[in-house]
């Protein structure tokens, strides 16, 4: 039996670099399975720096996963995975990116300096 597979092409780079480039990836698809579900297994089972923010266990701490999935802000926890198609990530936009997909969300008076 063969499996099905899905793609994400994943944004990558850091702070410092000029230019981030994107890496794709290819997990195995479930029905119900979420895009955060599968980041978690790229970074368990394929790449351990690809760099996620997430706080699932914390409900007061939600919003942690918001990311663009295909030019679109949507919740990385709530979003279904498409076997369909190549799935793009990127990060938040408009918002200084720190690494790969975890961007810096707190506000300027908030930051230490």
């Amino acid at each position: 039996m063969t499996k099905t597979i899905a793609r994400l092409r994943v944004r990558r780079g850091t702070a410092g670099e000029a230019v981030s480039r994107y890496q794709e990836f290819a997990v195995p698809f479930e029905p119900g399975t979420t895009v955060l579900d599968a980041l978690i297994s790229i970074r368990s089972q394929q790449d351990p720096s690809l760099a996620i923010r997430y706080s699932c266990i914390n409900a007061n701490v939600c919003k942690e996963c918001l990311i663009a999935i295909d030019g679109e802000v949507r919740y990385a926890c709530t979003t279904r995975l498409r076997h369909d198609a190549v799935m793009t990530l990127d990060p938040l936009p408009g918002k200084p990116v720190l690494r790969d997909l975890v961007t810096e969300t707190r506000p300027p008076r908030e930051r230490l300096k």
